[in-house]
């Protein structure tokens, strides 16, 4: 099984995203092919990628929706048979220039760990416990875990505005709010990519399962 979802990047992008839990899950980016719905931890959700203080920042999610519960009270979809990757075109010919692979795993006590391989900057892959800022040295570093939705969305303004014309969303009514995702985040210097991060470049992810 293989899955892609794209971002256009150079500047500044960001897409949506999100969450998950083995019950009642609806997609957080709409919905899916079936077969894509019955695999959610394969089944991306959305794709974030901007750029600050130099640095390159991907988040990925995947799975949907979950209950509205508090980040510390959701528990992540993973799955060691699904392999995540994200990757950069940094010369527009729609051919990676690099391509950093994410997989999970567990120890004897269940404990999950993510591993990262082919960190730009990095000399080898990268690992860690889940729910924990991991450092990849040379400025990079890696996140695995639960974050709550970075997607606002404002359901009451939105269908006001569709009535009435006139522009009525509030910032104050998010309907995302504790939707909570599962999430991979990398961050990597700019200087690290091939190119040095100067000119505009492509950012997509893909998962494929074993």
């Amino acid at each position: 099984m293989l899955a892609k979802r794209l971002a256009t990047s150079g500047a500044a992008v960001a897409l949506t995203v999100l969450s998950l839990r083995a019950t009642d899950v609806v997609a957080g980016d709409h919905h899916e092919a079936p077969m894509a719905e019955m695999d959610p931890a394969a089944d991306i959700a959305d794709l974030y990628a901007w750029h600050e203080g130099g640095n390159l920042i991907i988040g990925l999610s995947w799975a949907g929706y979950t209950l509205r519960e508090s980040p510390e009270n959701t528990v992540p979809m993973l799955d060691a048979d699904v392999l995540y990757g994200l990757h950069i075109d940094t010369d527009n010919d729609n051919i990676p220039d690099h391509d950093i692979y994410a997989r999970f795993g567990q120890d004897d006590a269940g404990n999950w760990g993510v591993q990262v391989e082919n960190l730009p900057g990095a000399t080898e892959p990268v690992s860690g416990p889940i729910e924990t800022n991991i450092d990849a040295g040379g400025g990079a570093q890696i996140y695995a875990g639960i974050r709550d939705d970075p997607f606002f969305f404002d359901s009451d303004g939105f269908r006001t505005t569709l009535m009435t014309g006139t522009i009525s969303v509030d910032n104050t009514r998010d309907f995302a709010l504790f939707q909570n995702a599962t999430m991979l985040v990398v961050e990597v210097p700019l200087a690290s990519l091939e190119g040095g991060g100067a000119s505009a470049f492509q950012v997509w992810a893909t998962t494929a399962r074993k």
